[in-house]
């Protein structure tokens, strides 16, 4: 169903700093040169952003806005969207790009996880065809709230306390761009109110057999209506110091993996443990983190138990087996001398 256009007395300078808050979230140079997605699934957020981006498009590349939606078929009202967009879109004179994805878990995943590899699949893939370079998302604060949230339930470290980036890689050369986060979900409810443009609302957010919905209305709700009415942005600023923390723990690994490694022509790397003594444990942990991402190596089903033990291995723990193989067919040797021989491949 379509969200109500409510009328108020909001005055223009609440809609000015909605689309202030979105320009300056915006990469600061060369944003426009090439054609920027925008992911319009036809909600508030979503069609908020878009019209934040509208007023501040240059006008020689509004043909590089191009809006991008997604129609799953889980619910009967998902053509009722691709409509609306697509008429938004072309009351907005821009291209639009939709396609029908049916949604098929795969490999365990659950019907949101398979939902989500196929929208990104699908801004890829248009992103490729369209020479885009940037796909926008309007991911909002208390987007980012429920998925720290949601990943502190689930079991994460510190890197999953961070949440979402504010700007990923998504694909070589293509960039995912989250302007919103720091932007409350009714900052744009506001914005949409104070423009008098309607949105569709999606009645399965309100169904508590997603997790998400579960986190947003019964626990998020009832802390910010109890005894936390600053839950969400508790939530957000802990994000931030996490964030933070993360990044300088893999500043360090990476700077330590740089002085401590170096790689043959085979591909082997050999990690001198020498200079890692009396290091903390969990720090040389991450070293390897850096070591299979630097090289490239398969992390899907790397854990941190497989990174405890490389760590333990390079500390010369006696109850470490001296060789293993790490998933992905990476082979670990300690040698004579305690260095480590990493190898791909076997």
């Amino acid at each position: 169903m379509a969200g109500m256009a409510i009328t108020t007395d909001a005055e223009p300078t609440a809609a000015a700093a909605f689309v202030t808050a979105v320009r300056q979230a915006l990469p600061p140079a060369g944003f426009w040169t090439m054609p920027v997605l925008a992911a319009v699934s036809g909600g508030g957020d979503s069609v908020a952003l878009l019209l934040a981006l509208c007023r501040l498009v240059p006008a020689d590349a509004v043909r590089r806005l191009i809006v991008v939606h997604a129609e799953h078929d889980l619910r009967t009202e998902a053509g009722d969207d691709r409509v609306f967009v697509e008429r938004l879109a072309a009351r907005f004179g821009l291209a639009f790009v939709s396609r029908r994805l049916p949604v098929r878990p795969a490999g365990g995943e659950g019907i949101e996880a398979a939902a989500r590899r196929l929208r990104y699949e699908f801004l890829i893939e248009t992103a490729s065809a369209t020479g885009g370079r940037h796909v926008v998302v309007a991911h909002t604060a208390d987007d980012q709230a429920e998925t720290i949230l949601h990943r502190l339930l689930r079991g994460t470290g510190v890197a999953g306390l961070a949440g979402m980036s504010p700007a990923r890689e998504l694909a070589p050369g293509v960039s995912l761009v989250r302007p919103l986060l720091g932007v409350r979900r009714a900052e744009a409810r506001g914005f949409l109110a104070a423009t008098g443009e309607p949105w569709r609302e999606d009645a399965t957010n309100a169904d508590m057999r997603f997790a998400r919905n579960f986190v947003r209305h019964r626990i998020i709700a009832d802390c910010e209506a109890g005894p936390y009415p600053a839950a969400t942005s508790a939530l957000v600023r802990l994000g931030r110091q996490a964030a933070a923390v993360a990044g300088a723990i893999r500043s360090a690994a990476e700077r330590l993996l740089e002085l401590n490694s170096c790689r043959h022509a085979d591909g082997t790397v050999l990690v001198r443990t020498g200079g890692l003594t009396g290091l903390d444990r969990q720090l040389v942990a991450e070293i390897f983190v850096a070591l299979w991402r630097c090289e490239g190596w398969p992390r899907r089903d790397m854990t941190a138990a497989h990174y405890e033990a490389l760590a333990a291995l390079a500390d010369g723990d006696p109850a470490v087996p001296d060789a293993f193989h790490a998933p992905g067919g990476i082979a670990v040797r300690r040698l004579h001398d305690g260095t480590l021989s990493v190898s791909p491949g076997g």
